[in-house]
């Protein structure tokens, strides 16, 4: 590694340590994992994610495509009714990685659209997962694997990119003479592990997503045959993305 490019990693993992500088000031996202954590009154929580008609929207939207997908038979009519059904894992990553999808679109170019690809393929595989799931069950195969943690666990597939080159564009704002995008690509391709994980315990991401996305990646095993992470490593794998590949 050069000595630009340790500087600019550490500047990286600095600000992917920032949760605030990531993902930006969110009114609705402390007080609605504060209410999840407390495991608080349906009510409070529908009334929190209201707060936000777009987050509220978006959730909806996010409980009924395992629905359309032919996994989940009830269509969800009303947020309480979606918000019931995803529990408080999923609605928090569901709120999570909506609320840094908004915070990626008012990134700066080149970076915008190079995230937005990335974002992109995440949605992709996140189909391709549920496909499969769907697959699976017409099969008979018995996994026992919630549609919704399916859902949100592929819409992490690269996330460790994400993070990166969004923290990479917020480093090069601040400076006089931008970085070439090639030391970013270096550090992607030669530390993606390490940054992937340091985003999940960074953010305040959940154990169990970070669990599977080591399982998914390959990086770690796992004798469940319930593991959302197995049937997401089958989607990566064809695709090339495994971190680990097998």
């Amino acid at each position: 590694m050069t000595n630009l490019e340790q500087q600019v990693l550490t500047h990286v993992r600095a600000i992917i340590a920032n949760e605030e500088q990531v993902i930006g000031r969110r009114g609705i996202l402390a007080p609605l994992k504060k209410a999840l954590l407390n495991e608080a009154d349906i009510r409070v929580i529908n009334d929190t994610v209201s707060e936000d008609p777009a987050l509220a929207a978006h959730l909806l939207m996010r409980s009924n495509t395992a629905q359309t997908a032919g996994v989940v038979s009830t269509k969800n009519r009303s947020i309480k009714d979606a918000l019931i059904r995803l529990g408080q894992v999923n609605i928090y990553r569901y709120a999570f990685s909506f609320y840094l999808k908004e915070r990626l679109d008012s990134l700066e170019e080149p970076y915008k659209k190079l995230v937005k690809g990335y974002w992109q393929l995440n949605e992709v595989i996140a189909v391709d997962t549920i496909s499969l799931l769907r697959e699976e069950n017409e099969k008979g195969s018995g996994l026992k694997i919630d549609a919704d943690e399916m859902q949100t666990l592929a819409l992490f597939s690269v996330f460790g990119q994400v993070i990166t080159l969004t923290a990479f564009a917020y480093l090069n704002s601040e400076l006089e003479r931008p970085i070439s995008l090639k030391v970013i690509k270096s550090l992607i391709d030669n530390h993606q592990q390490t940054l992937s994980i340091e985003a999940f315990e960074s953010l305040g991401l959940d154990d169990d997503l970070r669990s599977e996305f080591m399982i998914a990646h390959n990086l770690s095993q796992t004798s469940n045959p319930d593991s959302a992470g197995l049937l997401l490593r089958r989607v990566l794998s064809k695709r090339g993305l495994l971190i680990n590949p097998l």
